[in-house]
């Protein structure tokens, strides 16, 4: 069986919009989500700048004791999942034991394990909560996800670092394709912004320790020094094709494609040709039936690192030919989401959605200086319109991951 998958509905919740459609205004028009933490005190940190979800309240999605016993990255996906699913209108259409969840996480319940490690030593082993260890696990949201919506097949977590969101639905794509489930809902969650998570990063000298928050996410541009952490969560709803047409279901577009790699290089360090990255591209484009005729449009990994930047570039032209590499249209909207990690992928598929059904290509927000080593269409500082055929979404993730989705109108 190689059955289409499309996708009906979507959610998200973001550091520049708590649903789909304000995160999406935002990122046509140009708008970050970037400021100084506000969780924690930063005095002894270099980094104080980050993209944080403002404004969530997680009552609307849950009862108080649900709140209380769940870690915020699992609020998160949980609340992106109850916008797919009612936009979507799946319920009552789909046997649950063929509606599936596949659901990542990066480091899952980091904000649940630093408060209550912090227990144990302050106040010794028997004020640890005893919801310690589901709140922590990076399978909980979708644990969570497939309670509330009875989905009784596979209920998996993918955890590829910065690669999560896009390996979660690549594998739940596949899921559908085989015959496996009739439905996923599938995306990405992360809420990392606390003293460990970010002193971690500091000190791999991962994040950009700027203070001005208008140059501080750089993608691209020859002044990058680092990335700038992000949270948040985004679930689309996947369904086999024929379903969604015959229930008269919205559908924003069909995942044609998905390639997934491993650098098998280093834990942290791209492969310096990247050839894994250039795979996984490689990949998606065979499986969605690519020509070589149609107009791309690429949402980059593009994460304002040295490394990332320049190496993903170098992908992009190993994949496409540096001809068709020219051509295209490549933008990375990290640079106004800042970094959100395992949830990174998802959202940045929205987007790759968003942009075959408007036609707007978001900007790569404050690239004001080239790097030779990035020279590519980047979509500087302003949003273009662009009829395109078939959109990329590329996430390269620690421990050498690459996954990269395709997507065409339907």
């Amino acid at each position: 069986m190689n059955r289409r998958v499309v996708v009906t509905g979507l959610g998200a919740v973001s550091p520049v919009g708590n649903d789909v459609k304000t995160s999406w205004d935002n990122l046509i028009s140009g708008v970050h989500g970037i400021g100084p933490i506000t969780r924690f005190d930063t005095t002894e940190y270099k980094a104080k700048l980050a993209a944080e979800v403002r404004g969530f309240d997680a009552r609307q999605y849950m009862e108080k004791a649900e709140t209380l016993r769940s870690d915020l990255y699992a609020q998160y996906a949980l609340a992106s999942a109850c916008q797919a699913v009612e936009e979507s209108g799946i319920m009552g259409t789909v046997d649950p034991e063929r509606f599936a969840v596949y659901f990542g996480s990066g480091i899952g319940g980091i904000n649940t394990f630093t408060r209550e490690h912090k227990k144990l030593l302050d106040r010794g082993p028997s004020r640890v909560s005893p919801y310690f260890i589901p709140m922590m696990i990076a399978n909980m949201g979708a644990g969570m996800i497939a309670i509330r919506f009875n989905c009784q097949g596979a209920a998996l977590p993918a955890v590829t670092a910065c690669a999560s969101g896009s390996n979660a639905i690549g594998e739940a794509v596949r899921a559908i394709r085989h015959g496996y489930a009739d439905a996923v809902i599938s995306g990405g969650a992360e809420a990392s912004i606390n003293e460990c998570g970010v002193a971690g990063f500091i000190n791999m000298q991962a994040l950009s320790v700027s203070d001005n928050i208008d140059a501080a996410s750089l993608p691209f541009d020859k002044r990058r020094a680092g990335f700038i952490i992000g949270e948040g969560a985004a679930a689309l709803v996947l369904e086999e094709y024929e379903h969604a047409v015959n229930r008269g279901a919205r559908i924003y577009g069909e995942i044609s494609g998905y390639g997934s790699t491993c650098d098998a290089y280093h834990i942290t360090a791209p492969l310096p040709d990247a050839a894994g990255g250039a795979r996984a591209m490689k990949q998606a484009l065979e499986e969605s039936g690519y020509t070589g005729e149609e107009k791309l449009y690429i949402n980059a990994h593009g994460t304002g690192t040295p490394l990332n930047d320049s190496g993903e570039t170098i992908a992009i032209k190993t994949a496409l030919g540096e001809e068709k590499a020219y051509q295209s249209y490549v933008s990375s909207t990290k640079s106004m989401t800042g970094h959100m990690l395992g949830a990174a992928g998802a959202m940045e598929a929205i987007v790759c959605l968003k942009v075959l059904e408007t036609g707007i290509i978001p900007p790569t927000l404050n690239l004001l200086e080239a790097d030779p080593a990035c020279d590519l269409n980047y979509v500087p500082n302003q949003a273009v319109k662009a009829d395109i055929d078939l959109c990329l979404s590329n996430s390269l993730g620690f421990g050498g991951h690459n996954a990269c989705l395709a997507f065409r109108k339907v």
